[in-house]
């Protein structure tokens, strides 16, 4: 997934949940500022952020190694 992908799904599930972006970034305890840019596509999350954010939001991250 491209970090435009990733931004979108999270996006998507907040709505879902009826999450507002304030109360998700304080839940996964990053600033609103970091959540916008992730949902933007336009930030560059830390593996720490990621999955903060998608245990919050009852996703699952995968990570699959090419070689």
């Amino acid at each position: 997934m491209t970090l435009v992908q990733i931004g979108e799904a999270i996006k998507q599930r907040r709505q879902r949940l009826h999450i507002r972006q304030n109360d998700l970034a304080e839940l996964a305890g990053i600033s609103l500022r970091t959540l916008v840019a992730i949902e933007n596509g336009v930030g560059n999350p830390s593996f720490e952020t990621l999955t903060r954010l998608v245990d919050v939001l009852g996703l699952q991250l995968t990570l699959t190694i090419k070689s």
